[in-house]
């Protein structure tokens, strides 16, 4: 079983499912979002994700023109699990804080976007935009 929480604790969730491989995505809005070189995230299904505490304090933005939404909490403002697509979610794993020790970068996504000082020394497979297995 994997768990996470916000900074404060105010949201918490348990994940039902392995989870293996990370995405990291260094797209501009994700860099914007963040405030680093991108977000780092792990896939689930919908139903895999249980939320113990706090989903009533959860926020989100969407950027304008965009289907781009970002998920956090409102009172420390860290990022959580939100809606991926209609059948799953996405985890930022920076979030998690148990059953994540296996955990290994595995895609790096949008790489044509990622800033000009950030360097990429892992061996997770890079892929020009998005990546969907």
């Amino acid at each position: 079983m994997v768990q996470g929480e916000c900074n404060c604790g105010a949201v918490s969730f348990t994940v039902d499912a392995g989870i293996s491989d990370v995405f990291v995505c260094h797209c501009s809005i994700c860099r914007r979002s963040t405030g680093s070189g991108g977000i780092a995230v792990a896939v689930v299904a919908n139903k895999a994700l249980a939320w113990i505490k706090g989903q009533d304090q959860i926020s989100y933005w969407s950027k304008p023109g965009h289907e781009w939404h970002t998920y956090f909490c409102q009172v420390c403002g860290t990022a959580v699990p939100g809606e991926n697509d209609a059948e799953s979610m996405y985890l930022p794993v920076g979030t998690l804080t148990s059953g994540c020790e296996n955990l290994r970068v595995a895609h790096h996504l949008y790489v044509h976007s990622k800033a000009s000082w950030e360097e990429i020394g892992d061996s997770g497979k890079q892929h020009i935009e998005n990546y969907k297995p």
